[in-house]
């Protein structure tokens, strides 16, 4: 008699083998369910006409059994045949087919990816479309003429009366030239430089040419040239987009928002020009999937489009040396390292001079005992450095993750010394900045039609001050930290040939810290504020090269956690060729942003990097929101090129202390908005290997704070008129180009001396920005040459000037009262004098 532990295995072990059994010799099934649970198994596509599977039923092969071992049961039992294709794709077929069968795939020939509803077309005007493997097949007779058609496909015409059908056929198909992207495909103020159609500017550094006064492809530095985009200050940390501040821009590397954008505190871009490989940048209609900017968006990738061989450089000029290196671990997985480092610690340029002199000019590293700049050159140290860090492993055929790691410091040590009536003053100070950032991404193509993209990143940003003074013994310390961290999702899906669907979903945490501390008298005060933020985001894409029209719309829902607050950001982009040389374009975007830049005093740290990050509470410090529209008209023929766009341009929330003033508003404490009513123009000609072009801008800035006693004055950053002129030679190995630059001058406030007692004066200003700065102009020239050995190693010898004319421009000019003499000062701040730079780069 069975026990109960051996009745109940007895049990299991005879249903596990009906279990089997039922598996292999289960009910018949139809052949479509037969072979899609193939599919599934073994990762394989069927290709076959439904005429040849109606109706078929039969019991399934056992799913112990190889792939080919299924095939060989599917061919025994039916009357068909298996043509098995890289273990990818089974094409099926009768047997008894006395006609013989013709069969391919349709690929494109740019990405090698299957064209699904490609139209096969036979003389007696019979058609077949492929499926969504590319995959077709249709009865041969003796002279087949077949037409492979899709949109945006050249039309590919075969004869297969003398081909061997042994095996299918592939047929590449190359995409059609269209009206609209030759429009806005050609280069745009230097090669290497495109207007694409949804109004972005896209860089290739690796195919950059040259402009004026620059030897590298800098990405801030290049911006500049564009209509629209200035630096009032010459500075790549402030940079300023029709009228914004440089806070409001976005800056991305690799999908990491950097927080430092320039290294020696502004003059040199912290993004090694060696390393990307598409810099895109918008002025307006910005996608979706952006967020936290109310002004342009500056999106970095070092990530190449295609596979690349290995490479190494190295380089240096009068202020750095970097490093760059690529090596292709396996078939599917690569490193990229890169690092940059300044001179400085070695010798003193003439280059570094000027720069040194531009950036800490009226600070109070220069402003030392009766506005006197002190000798202090054997008494300080300055240096810089970046590194990036580059892993990419591709994981099957289908995904991919990539490892991103940034790291940026400067560091400025001075000690100061100076005998004034009769007394030994002292000063050491210490000044860093410094960010870094990590983004680990994954991607995953679930078909030729779905992709998958996470990203996971966090970005650390510190700015750091710490000031002893012997003479006061008092000792100033000043921090600010940014901590940034999120996750993004992505998904884009391939609905038709023309039109594309995207989604996704974005977390933000960010926490920002400002610490101040003073030591006689003591006083110390630390506030931390931290924002979650969720975003949903939507937007389709519609593109009929047919009809030139590119549509793209979309929206982005914000909700932030602890204002319980939800903002709406639709975005707009449309495009119409109206024929192959006029093109219209259409762009409009709402945006928030929730962090800001604004200044305490001016001489905080040191009155050089005195800007300090700060959270919106939504109530004193608004959360700033924008909203912009323009109109485009850009022409392209015969080699000539006209782009002109007018737009207009409202943020609101803006605060006075985000706004650098050094007037009556400096310690005025209100928020309002301001407006920018604009035209920018360019003006294009390409002639063999010149190229020349002439841009204009004009702009109307002005405030509005309808609390202060002027409620609308002009905008501290506006520039009421910009030319720009620049004239490129290019031919084989040599570069060479002259530029100009001309504005008028910025807004400034001067004092009311009608009102002011000079025997005991308090300064009494004017209406804000009521005159202006005399007009800027500069001069800047630069070339390139390089050559090749033998041995395949690559030389490149660069050289540029920049204010050749050497003219003395002033950037910037306030007033203050002289605690010396008890008299009003005015402080005058002036750009770069002329000033030489030379590169010299080897690759291999």
């Amino acid at each position: 008699m069975l026990r109960p532990k051996q009745f109940h295995f007895l049990f299991f072990a005879l249903s596990l083998a009906l279990n089997l059994f039922a598996q292999d010799k289960g009910k018949v099934m139809s052949f479509k369910n037969i072979i899609s649970d193939i599919e599934q198994q073994h990762a394989v596509s069927f290709n076959y006409t439904e005429e040849n599977i109606i109706g078929l039923q039969l019991n399934p092969p056992k799913k112990s059994f190889t792939l080919d071992q299924k095939l060989q049961y599917l061919s025994k039992k039916t009357n068909l045949s298996f043509e098995n294709i890289g273990n990818k794709f089974i094409n099926v077929y009768k047997k008894d087919n006395d006609v013989p069968l013709i069969c391919g795939y349709v690929f494109s020939g740019t990405d090698k990816k299957p064209i699904e509803d490609a139209n096969i077309t036979l003389p007696n005007k019979n058609q077949v479309t492929t499926n969504s493997n590319g995959y077709f097949e249709l009865k041969k007779n003796d002279k087949n003429l077949l037409l492979i058609s899709h949109v945006g496909f050249i039309t590919k015409r075969i004869t297969t009366g003398n081909l061997d059908f042994k095996n299918c056929l592939q047929i590449y198909l190359e995409p059609e030239i269209t009206e609209l992207e030759e429009i806005k495909a050609n280069a745009i103020l230097a090669s290497g430089i495109l207007k694409k159609p949804d109004g972005s500017f896209e860089i290739k550094p690796k195919k950059f040419g040259i402009l004026p006064g620059l030897i590298e492809p800098d990405a801030l530095q290049t911006m500049q040239q564009i209509p629209g985009v200035n630096s009032l200050d010459e500075s790549v940390s402030s940079i300023n987009v029709r009228g914004g501040t440089h806070d409001q821009n976005l800056f991305l590397w690799n999908g990491i928002r950097m927080f430092q954008t320039g290294h020696f505190f502004g003059l040199i871009s912290v993004f090694n020009p060696n390393l990307a490989h598409t810099i895109s940048i918008y002025k307006n209609g910005s996608s979706a999937f952006f967020g936290e900017s109310v002004s342009s968006v500056v999106a970095i990738s070092s990530t190449p489009e295609i596979a690349e061989k290995n490479t190494f450089s190295a380089g240096i000029n009068m202020i750095n040396a970097d490093v760059y290196g690529k090596y292709n671990v396996s078939k599917k997985s690569y490193i990229e390292i890169s690092a940059r480092k300044s001179i400085t610690d070695f010798v003193e340029t003439p280059t570094y001079k000027e720069y040194f002199d531009k950036i800490f000019q009226n600070t109070t590293i220069t402003d030392f005992s009766q506005n006197k700049n002190i000798n202090y050159r054997s008494n300080r140290k300055f240096s810089f450095y970046d590194a990036t860090l580059k892993y990419a492993q591709k994981i099957g055929i289908k995904d991919q993750v990539v490892l991103d790691l940034i790291t940026i410091k400067d560091n400025l040590e001075v000690f100061k010394s100076a005998l004034s009536y009769n007394i030994d003053k002292s000063q050491n100070n210490i000044l860093r900045q410094q960010n870094y950032g990590a983004n680990l991404s994954w991607t995953r193509n679930w078909n030729n039609f779905n992709t998958t993209k996470v990203n996971v990143y966090n970005s650390s940003y510190e700015l750091f001050a710490n000031q002893q003074s012997t003479v006061s013994e008092q000792n100033v310390i000043q921090e600010n930290t940014v901590k940034n961290n999120g996750i993004n999702l992505e998904n884009h899906h391939i609905i038709s040939s023309k039109f594309n669907f995207n989604d996704g979903y974005q977390f933000n945490e960010i926490g920002i810290t400002n610490l101040e501390q003073v030591s006689n008298p003591d006083f110390y005060r630390k506030v931390k504020d931290v924002l979650r933020t969720h975003a949903f985001i939507a937007e389709g894409k519609y593109n009929d090269t047919i009809s030139r029209i590119y549509f793209k719309a979309g929206g982005r829902l914000n909700y932030i956690e602890k204002f319980k607050k939800i903002i709406l950001e639709p975005r707009v982009q449309f495009s119409y060729g109206v024929n192959k040389n006029l093109s219209l374009e259409l762009l409009g975007e709402l945006k928030s942003q929730n962090t800001q830049q604004i200044i305490d005093l001016q001489k905080d740290y040191f009155g050089i990097e005195k800007r300090r990050w700060i959270i919106s509470n939504n109530s004193t410090i608004p959360i700033q929101r924008s909203k912009q529209l323009s109109l485009n008209l850009f022409y392209k023929k015969n080699d000539w090129l006209l782009d002109i766009e007018n737009f207009y341009k409202k943020v609101t929330g803006i605060t006075t202390s985000s706004q650098g003033f050094q007037n009556q508003l400096e310690f005025v404490r209100t928020t309002g908005n301001y407006e920018v009513l604009g035209t920018e123009m360019l003006v294009q000609k390409k002639m063999n290997h010149f190229l020349t072009w002439l841009s204009y801008t004009y702009n109307n800035n002005n405030y509005h704070f309808s609390n202060y006693e002027y409620p609308t004055f002009p905008n501290n950053f506006e520039l009421t008129h910009t030319l720009s002129w620049a004239g490129i030679y290019e031919k084989n190995n040599f570069k060479i180009a002259l530029g100009t630059k001309w504005s008028s001058g910025r807004p400034k406030t001067s004092p009311d001396f009608s009102q002011i007692n000079l025997s005991d004066p308090v300064l009494i200003y004017n209406k804000p920005n009521s005159t202006n700065l005399h007009v800027f102009s500069q001069v800047n020239i630069s070339s390139t040459y390089k050559w090749k050995t033998a041995n395949g190693i690559q030389y490149k010898l660069g050289l540029s000037v920049l204010n050749i004319l050497n003219r003395k421009n002033e950037i910037s000019e306030y007033y203050r009262v002289s605690s010396l003499t008890n008299s009003i000062e005015e402080i005058e701040t002036f750009a770069l004098q002329r000033t030489p730079n030379i590169s010299f780069r080897v690759s291999l």
